[in-house]
């Protein structure tokens, strides 16, 4: 066995997080005052900024506190609302982290993969309160050894810090097992560069690498992963 120590990020990974995100958002949205008739407009402002968002996290351009704190602030500012960004940032939180849908047949993936006996742990960015819980939402959380989120963790992917703080809590770690393997170039595979860890850039869409990033591996699909570890 090449690897035994399996990093897995779980939004776009694992689990469903546009299915999440819409239905959290529908929920929210309607809670917040909005007209049935406009969800789809702030829907179609909100996701592309968000990400956005995101992205600058990722590159150290914002912090976590202000992404959180401004991102409903300044979606309800483009459609002329002034509010409580960080009050409706709690009430948003609280649709999100009910949402445990995974991808199609990642239930069925994850539990071949930890009945060939590899050590399996979650590796992700998010908040903490929204992420626990759509695991326990999820089917998906008895395959874990240990979960790590950024918000515990005290540092988040792409940083070095992130990985050296989860491998000092696995026993018998050895980074030359260690295997990271996510959707994000710019979070997951630019994290297991900067940790010098191998990688597999879980890329369904085939989307084109415009990063510096460099993945060990890239596949479409669950099976290219098994075919990978089965080498």
């Amino acid at each position: 066995m090449l690897y035994k120590f399996l990093f897995f990020d779980l939004d776009h990974t694992l689990l469903d997080f546009n299915g999440a995100e819409d239905t959290a958002l529908t929920s929210f949205l309607e809670e917040a005052g909005v007209a049935p008739k406009d969800i789809k407009t702030y829907k179609d402002y909100y996701i592309p900024m968000n990400r956005a968002m995101w992205e600058d996290l990722n590159h150290g351009l914002i912090t976590k506190a202000e992404l959180l704190r401004t991102r409903f602030s300044r979606l309800f500012a483009h459609f002329g609302r002034e509010v409580d960004g960080a009050y409706l940032a709690e009430c948003y939180q609280e649709f999100l982290s009910q949402q445990g849908q995974e991808l199609p047949q990642a239930h069925a993936f994850i539990a071949e993969v930890k009945s060939r006996g590899y050590k399996i742990y979650a590796a992700t960015n998010g908040v903490s309160y929204i992420q626990r819980g759509r695991l326990q939402a999820s089917t998906l959380l008895p395959f874990f050894d240990a979960v790590f989120i950024s918000d515990e963790v005290g540092e988040h992917k792409p940083s070095k810090d992130f990985f050296d703080k989860i491998a000092a809590h696995i026993p018998n770690f050895d980074p030359k097992a260690a295997l990271m393997i996510g959707d994000s170039l710019t979070a997951d595979i630019q994290g297991a560069n900067n940790a010098r860890i191998d990688s597999i850039w879980f890329n369904p869409k085939g989307l084109a690498n415009e990063t510096p990033a460099v993945p060990t591996y890239q596949v479409k699909n669950y099976q290219d992963i098994l075919n990978i570890l089965s080498n």
